[in-house]
């Protein structure tokens, strides 16, 4: 048995092969995620006599490389949660900590549970676009929102208030949005109120016209803006602090609109897009997002192992005569959780009655469990569901 411990960094490796009682068959050494060395390490592993396994711990996406390369040359590859070689052998306690002791260790960790190594399976090429693109889309719109929140307080000092005058949705065709737009065109409170009411009106129009609004509620607009009190000056420095940033909102708003577009057309190509859609609560966004987090519900033996994924399992917190309450373990998906979570959010909101995830928030709430509890209960129970519904999906495909 030659059990072959790869520590992953960005770039390159530390390889290391030891049998049992300790013998070591390759010191560590050090190998570069190119496709020459990479082919080289999977000819030289092959040549071991006896079985070979290669265990490497999952490091976001460095050990894709290593993973992919070594098992299409034929080798057995298993990724392991970095926690479970973390906790391993840890009879020392030194805190020293090196990639040549870290590759052994995780070798030793491949010998003690050498009968109980699951292969590497990777996501198929879809699934894996479709989790990439909405992990960008979260991230831009975190952008988005520093975006917007620099971009309000900017405008608190020119035209304080412009950003609740409008309520439009953002476009479906780019993602801007009205109040973004007209604060662009009409930077500052005595660009609207200076001018008569006809001349704005008039002005007012035809932007809308050009920029594809409905031109409403002029009136309003400029009566609200005759009772703001701007601090900065209408001059040129002011004109451009304002056109800029509401050119970078608009950017990120056209980014997120073409992610979005795509990771719809990603998830649709999926058979649990229709069942995701079919939940209370989750559109066009949030499906391709669980779907994508999720996976392939044939990865999973049973429904309650979706549940371990999310982190949402309960967990003891007792200690002799202390018994705590149970927590969820968080040993899992951060991203799941969340989409979970705005889902939640969205049920409580709209409180459908004849939802049996609402039904359970709010029995919980009506209980005085606290927030965290009722929303990790609706949120396992979302995953159960949806297991199910999927399986049952897939399972008519097959026989179709």
């Amino acid at each position: 048995m030659n059990a072959v411990g790869i520590d992953i960094s960005k770039g390159h490796s530390t390889v290391s092969v030891l049998r049992m009682f300790g013998e070591v068959v390759m010191s560590p050494f050090e190998v570069n995620h190119t496709v020459s060395e990479l082919k080289a390490l999977a000819k030289t592993l092959k040549r071991l006599p006896g079985e070979t396994k290669v265990i490497m711990e999952c490091t976001g996406n460095y050990h894709l490389p290593v993973a992919r390369t070594l098992q299409t040359a034929g080798l057995f590859v298993s990724t392991r949660h970095a926690e479970l070689i973390h906790k391993f052998g840890n009879d020392t306690i030194r805190k020293g900590k090196s990639d040549p002791a870290d590759s052994l260790k995780i070798s030793n960790y491949g010998l003690t549970n050498w009968l109980n190594l699951k292969e590497f399976i990777p996501e198929d090429e879809i699934r894996q676009s479709l989790k990439v693109v909405t992990r960008q889309y979260t991230k831009y719109s975190k952008i988005k929102t520093t975006l917007a929140n620099n971009f309000i307080s900017l405008l608190d000092l020119s035209f304080p208030g412009v950003d609740k005058l409008f309520t439009s949705p953002a476009r479906s065709s780019d993602g801007h949005e009205k109040w973004v737009n007209f604060a662009c065109e009409f930077w500052h409170s005595d660009c609207v109120a200076k001018p008569s009411f006809k001349v704005f009106s008039e002005r007012y129009r035809k932007w809308c016209k050009r920029s594809g609004y409905n031109a409403v509620n002029a009136s309003g607009i400029h009566d609200f803006a005759r009772k703001c009190v701007p601090v900065l000056p209408k001059n040129e420095a002011t004109k451009l602090l304002i056109t800029e940033s509401a050119l970078q909102i608009n950017f990120i708003c056209e980014t997120l609109s073409i992610f979005a577009k795509e990771m719809k057309r990603l998830a649709e190509s999926l058979p649990e897009f229709p069942i995701a859609m079919g939940f209370f609560g989750v559109g066009e966004i949030l499906a391709p997002k669980i779907i994508a987090e999720v996976g392939d519900v044939r990865n999973y033996r049973k429904k309650s192992s979706t549940v371990r994924f999310a982190g949402l399992d309960p967990v003891d917190n007792d200690s002799g005569d202390f018994h705590g309450d149970k927590k969820i373990s968080k040993q899992g998906s951060p991203h799941l959780r969340k989409v979970l979570f705005q889902v939640m959010d969205c049920l409580i909101q709209n409180a459908p009655e004849d939802d049996p995830i609402f039904s359970l928030l709010d029995r919980k709430r009506s209980e005085g469990k606290h927030y965290y509890s009722y929303m990790c209960a609706g949120s396992a129970k979302f995953l159960r569901i949806y297991y199910a519904r999927v399986k049952e999906h897939l399972a008519k495909l097959d026989m179709i």
